[in-house]
């Protein structure tokens, strides 16, 4: 029996393995998994697109920026109304103030978009150029405002270490010479800026999202772009320096001729003036070091392609509440513009206390204070440069 059941399995056997039935088995089973591939492609799942929606700072980020815009414009508007219609003395300090100004307004403007971003849910609906233009025009204006204030400090620092004579003839060509150089000068930072724009708006990103802005973009095609922003970062902490460096030494003159010479009218005067520079690093710092700091962080994080999305949302986070600050000091400006400039201040107490009349009568007192270019008086020894 056994030999006749394994002889009567021999066809069978011999059947299901003859080169055509397995060749066809075979052929039947690839075309089954060749079939098989796109469905499997099809089932798997895509990676997670990473969202940069932060539902507080959406909520929060409007509010702040409105309060900004409201203050700033007032402040700023009143400031520039002063310098061209009611301050009247012609130098290089009152350029660049109305330079910095109209850098601040415009800045300002562009806030009224990002309001209306966050209000609509992180939706952008002007499309990804205008997107690209608003964003620009913000950062293009807030390192504008940066470069004055370095102007301003290095145009005081320089005034204040000249000699008489280099001072003498700086009056001499303050409605000439001196006023058409800061002129100049202002125009080619506006210039060199604008001509900057225009590959900023022109070169595409690595995405372009036409309902996304104002947040967290991959740099890995845009290289140019990050490179540009390095290039930034680096001329902020130089202006930064200077302003340290030139404010420092002005204040440590004047603090050091305040306690040596107690018996100078202006002694006490010098003190204080020499803690207004040191209140001016002060908001400079506040507003624009933090964002200056993190920003090196943020910019590899665009150039990085392996970064985690959760990562990711924290950078972009992070940058929008230094965007922030740097942002507040569009509303801190004005306050620098009457700390930098005596008579400047004194014009525009003036003329409030003209308008608003005894309902402000301490302006009196306030308008008997002096900057560091106020040191004109015959008895005090000490020369200083007159830049107001």
């Amino acid at each position: 029996m056994n030999d006749s059941s394994t002889w009567s399995l021999e066809p069978i056997l011999s059947l299901n393995t003859s080169p055509s039935h397995s060749s066809a088995f075979s052929l039947s089973a690839t075309s089954t998994q060749t079939s098989a591939i796109p469905i499997l492609s099809m089932m798997t799942p895509k990676p997670p697109v990473c969202s940069f929606d932060d539902a507080a700072l959406r909520l929060l980020l409007p509010i702040f920026y409105s309060m900004l815009f409201l203050f700033g414009l007032v402040g700023n508007l009143f400031a520039l109304w002063v310098f061209v219609f009611i301050h009247n003395r012609r130098n290089s300090v009152r350029v660049f103030l109305i330079n910095c100004a109209v850098a601040d307004l415009v800045l300002l403007a562009c806030l009224p978009f990002r309001i209306l971003y966050h209000m609509n849910g992180n939706r952008w609906q002007l499309g990804h150029v205008a997107c690209k233009l608003v964003g620009n025009l913000f950062y293009m204006n807030m390192y504008i405002s940066i470069i004055l204030l370095g102007l301003i400090s290095l145009d005081r620092y320089l005034r204040f270490q000249g000699t008489s004579r280099m001072r003498r003839g700086s009056r001499a060509r303050q409605g000439g010479y001196g006023w058409s150089w800061s002129w100049l000068a202002c125009g080619a930072l506006w210039v060199v800026s604008l001509v900057a724009l225009v590959p900023m708006i022109a070169t595409a990103e690595d995405k372009e999202d036409n309902d996304k802005c104002f947040q967290f973009k991959q740099r890995h095609l845009a290289r140019g772009k990050a490179y540009f922003n390095v290039v930034l970062v680096a001329l902020f902490w130089l202006v930064f320096l200077m302003l340290i460096a030139s404010y420092a030494k002005i204040a440590c003159r004047l603090i050091k001729v305040s306690r040596d010479r107690p018996e100078l009218p202006n002694a006490q005067r010098y003190e204080r003036t020499a803690k207004k520079s040191f209140f001016v690093l002060f908001l400079f710092t506040l507003c624009f070091a933090p964002y200056h700091t993190f920003r090196p962080f943020y910019i590899l994080s665009q150039l990085d392609s392996t970064m985690p999305c959760d990562k990711l949302k924290l950078v972009d986070s992070i940058n929008e509440v230094m965007l922030l600050f740097s942002a507040f000091n569009s509303c801190l400006d004005p306050v620098m513009y009457f700390l930098l400039s005596g008579s400047v201040r004194k014009t525009a107490l003036h003329t409030l206390k003209h308008h608003l009349g005894s309902r402000i009568s301490y302006l009196n007192e306030a308008t008997s204070n002096s900057s560091t270019t106020e040191f004109r008086r015959p008895s005090v020894p000490l020369t200083l440069p007159s830049v107001e």
